[in-house]
């Protein structure tokens, strides 16, 4: 399944469609609905709780379904045609990539970390979204010059130096403005920092709770 899900990526990276292309996205979409069909019809096995029925009925419902049925909709013909009008199914296409997760017990635990971790991170962003505001908010009442025409060109602005990126699109041109500048980016590095070290720590320990895991089952 992670050979056809790279096979089905492959024509995304081309403006121009060729047979061979077309015949990647064709033979995996294929696949994609036969495990789709195996995968429903055999919901009840993973759903052991529910009645049969029960997990029939909800398994195209739940987040993993529904990514494999968007990712498989636009290579069908009709729907092609229809959402064609709106420029999405190369977008829809690209769900695909989240179907990695589902394969990779790595992406998993990342996945499970960042949900133990939430309250956390939701605090983290806050203060990032607080953090940019305000900067926002200094810079555009303190810079005068043309850099900054608006609200909009203050946001942009601070969200690039909180994340340390700094295009140089827009930039101050005072004394004052660069002094702001530089307390920002300092800021940012340890607003950034904050996230990084909760989930190093948690994934370690989701890492061992893992190995001790295994060790269990292979010494029953």
């Amino acid at each position: 399944m992670l050979f056809f899900i790279v096979i089905s990526i492959i024509p995304l990276a081309f403006r121009e469609q060729n047979v061979w292309l077309e015949w990647f996205d064709k033979v995996s979409v294929t696949v994609f609905i036969v495990d789709y069909l195996l995968r429903w019809l055999t919901a009840d096995l993973r759903m052991n709780n529910r009645p049969k029925w029960v997990a029939f009925l909800t398994y195209p419902f739940s987040a993993f379904a529904i990514v494999d049925l968007l990712s498989i909709l636009p290579s069908v013909a009709f729907v092609n045609k229809a959402l064609k009008l709106f420029r999405i199914t190369r977008l829809f296409k690209i769900l695909r990539v989240f179907k990695f997760i589902r394969y990779s017990r790595n992406v998993q635990i990342l996945l499970k970390v960042l949900y133990k971790e939430r309250h956390i991170l939701f605090v983290v962003l806050w203060i990032a979204l607080f953090y940019i505001v305000v900067t926002a908010l200094i810079m555009f009442n303190v810079e005068e010059s043309a850099m900054f025409e608006d609200f909009f060109d203050a946001l942009y602005w601070a969200t690039t130096t909180l994340t340390t990126v700094g295009y140089g699109d827009i930039y101050p041109a005072t004394d004052m403005g660069r002094i702001i500048s530089m307390l920002s980016a300092i800021l940012g590095v340890a607003i950034i920092a904050l996230p990084s070290g909760v989930i190093t720590a948690s994934y370690l320990d989701e890492l061992r709770e893992a190995k001790n895991e295994e060790k269990d089952t292979q010494t029953r």
